[in-house]
């Protein structure tokens, strides 16, 4: 598991090799205006993030696309006036929970 807490701007976390078949899972709070996006790479996966202000904006996805089990890294490319924390783990998948690829 990989966490980066009470960030702003971009930045980028690694994670480390999974084993096949588990799904890898990327937790991301907000808050402030503006919008982030989150990139998965290798998997080259991203997804959006509205941030508001005064109010906490949370998603949590699990990936189980070609890529996944390798090591990568999560990067957030959020503006300044957004403060944000993640949390990149692996588990078993949950069915119906995958978004597709962006």
């Amino acid at each position: 598991m990989a966490e980066q807490s009470g960030s702003s701007g971009s930045r980028s976390l690694g994670f480390g090799k999974g084993d096949e078949g588990d799904a890898l899972i990327v937790a991301v709070r907000c808050q402030g205006k503006g919008t982030i996006k989150v990139t998965v790479r290798p998997a080259d996966v991203n997804f959006p993030l509205e941030c508001l202000e005064g109010e906490v904006s949370a998603i949590h996805n699990q990936f189980t696309v070609s890529g996944v089990e390798d090591k990568g890294t999560v990067s957030v490319e959020a503006p300044t006036t957004v403060r944000w924390s993640m949390t990149v783990g692996r588990g078993e998948p949950i069915p119906g929970d995958t978004p597709e690829p962006a």
